[in-house]
């Protein structure tokens, strides 16, 4: 099993940054590689399209408003990947309540690539996407 983790930190509340990210389906709203997310099975799943049209199927396993986290999996997607489980979470820096400590993590176990290609990939995904997040608060 593979695991990679990033982190950033947001000029904003944790809970401006969770309003904007906490919801299962909000991915559209701050991902740019994301540009649809529909929901199914009660809110539980979300279909998301790539910008290449890849479909990618994930389910939500943990959903923790008070704490600001949700963990989710890979249903299906065109990730050379299998057990795939992420967490997104939200949190207050040291007291400062203006500022948010984002963090993106996941585990998975590698599929015809070796562990470091598969880390190098989520890795930048995750990176790539906190920047982008962090690009929609001012400063």
């Amino acid at each position: 099993m593979a695991y990679t983790t990033t982190t950033i930190e947001i000029p904003a509340s944790p809970d401006k940054v969770w309003g904007l990210i906490g919801g299962f389906d909000s991915l559209p709203d701050w991902l740019p590689y994301i540009p649809s997310s529909e929901l199914s099975q009660g809110g539980r799943v979300r279909h998301l399209a790539n910008p290449d049209g890849n479909a990618i199927v994930e389910r939500l396993e943990v959903f923790n408003n008070k704490e600001r986290y949700y963990t989710y999996s890979i249903m299906e997607a065109p990730f050379p990947i299998t057990d795939y489980l992420s967490t997104i979470h939200v949190r207050e820096i040291d007291g400062d309540s203006k500022t948010a400590l984002v963090e993106w993590s996941g585990s998975f176990t590698p599929v015809g690539v070796s562990d470091e290609e598969a880390i190098n990939l989520f890795h930048g995904i995750y990176a790539d996407g906190l920047k982008a997040l962090k690009q929609t608060f001012p400063k």
